[in-house]
């Protein structure tokens, strides 16, 4: 009987060695097929990723010709540009002198320019209204991302207000070649200072 236990035991034992075995080389294949799976994914995710920075790499290229290719653009409409603003804004300077002119005549004549205080503050209210409509008509134009109202200044209101009421109050009398003369170095002062501020 001990034979035939033995025997047994021994069939016993590897059976299950055996299924343990079986079981371990299954999972050791199945470990494997997945660790090959896993690495030909991992492959395939880096080609692809390679594929795309390849693509990447072209379109940076492709962004910077085309920034360069505006960079030198702009260079060689920014001096038209200014030219044209130059035009412009002349235009504008010319007609507030013509304004400024009969604003002086007109002072003479309509005012009582005895009372010095509220004539000089007509002629300030005056000059802020040719100032602002002169800013409204620069707003739609832009330079270096701002409106060209911006490049205006309040003070030249107040440098044209001297002129014109030194030129109300001046002792030799009326003048209208001298009054025209004055104004119209008052506004290239400004015209300068407004070029300045736009090339600084």
């Amino acid at each position: 009987m001990t034979e035939v236990q033995h025997v047994t035991e021994v069939a016993k034992g590897i059976s299950d060695y055996g299924m343990m075995a079986v079981s371990a080389a299954f999972f050791l294949l199945l470990s494997a097929a997945m660790m090959i799976a896993l690495f030909k994914w991992f492959k395939s995710m880096i080609n692809r990723l390679l594929e795309q920075q390849e693509c990447l790499n072209q379109l940076l290229d492709t962004v910077q010709d085309n920034v360069s290719l505006q960079r030198n653009l702009m260079e060689r409409l920014q001096p038209e540009t200014l030219l044209r603003i130059r035009n412009l804004t002349g235009f504008a300077f010319d007609l507030s002198i013509e304004q400024v002119c009969r604003l002086i005549k007109r002072v003479r004549i309509e005012n009582h320019i005895a009372d010095r205080e509220a004539t000089v503050n007509k002629i300030r209210k005056s000059l802020q209204v040719i100032h602002d409509d002169r800013k409204s008509r620069f707003d739609p134009f832009i330079y270096h991302g701002k409106p060209l109202s911006e490049y205006c200044n309040e003070n030249w209101v107040e440098d044209v207000v001297s002129v014109v009421e030194s030129e109300i109050y001046n002792e030799d009398g009326e003048n209208n070649a001298r009054a025209y003369t004055n104004v119209k170095l008052a506004y290239d002062n400004i015209k300068t200072d407004f070029y300045q501020r736009l090339n600084s």
